[in-house]
């Protein structure tokens, strides 16, 4: 019961930091600090949280995949000094393949019976 009470508290601290360094950016932000405007971008956000489902779930559920392609791809629109227009959907189709060679496969195909024992249909009552 103490790491289940541990690792709460730990998600609160964690939640505090990010609520925080959000708050101290957006402030000097508007102080006038030049803040590059693709941090505080909806597909940064987007990345992060990602990034933060695919950590929780230790990266074996694909959903967070979806939002890490997506933010990424945007946020390296903003960041790269040339044009990535022309090669977004080759980068969605890289990245959705290499995570397709990548990933483990944990579960064997519903047909493989290669593993399984015989069945015996033997007669037992003729002993």
């Amino acid at each position: 019961m103490e790491t289940l009470t541990n690792n709460k508290f730990n998600r609160h601290i964690i939640a505090g930091v990010i609520v925080t360094s959000l708050g101290l950016l957006l402030m000097l932000d508007n102080l006038g600090l030049n803040i590059p405007h693709w941090i505080l971008s909806w597909h940064t956000v987007m990345l992060a949280v990602g990034l933060l489902i695919g950590y929780r779930k230790d990266f074996k559920v694909s959903g967070w995949l979806v939002l890490v392609i997506i933010g990424g791809i945007y946020t390296l629109k903003d960041i790269a000094f040339f044009d990535l227009s022309r090669f977004t959907s080759a980068l969605v189709l890289i990245g959705l393949g290499a995570y397709l060679l990548l990933k483990p496969n944990r579960k064997p195909a519903f047909w493989d019976f290669s593993d399984k024992k015989p069945i015996d249909f033997g007669d037992k009552n003729a002993e």
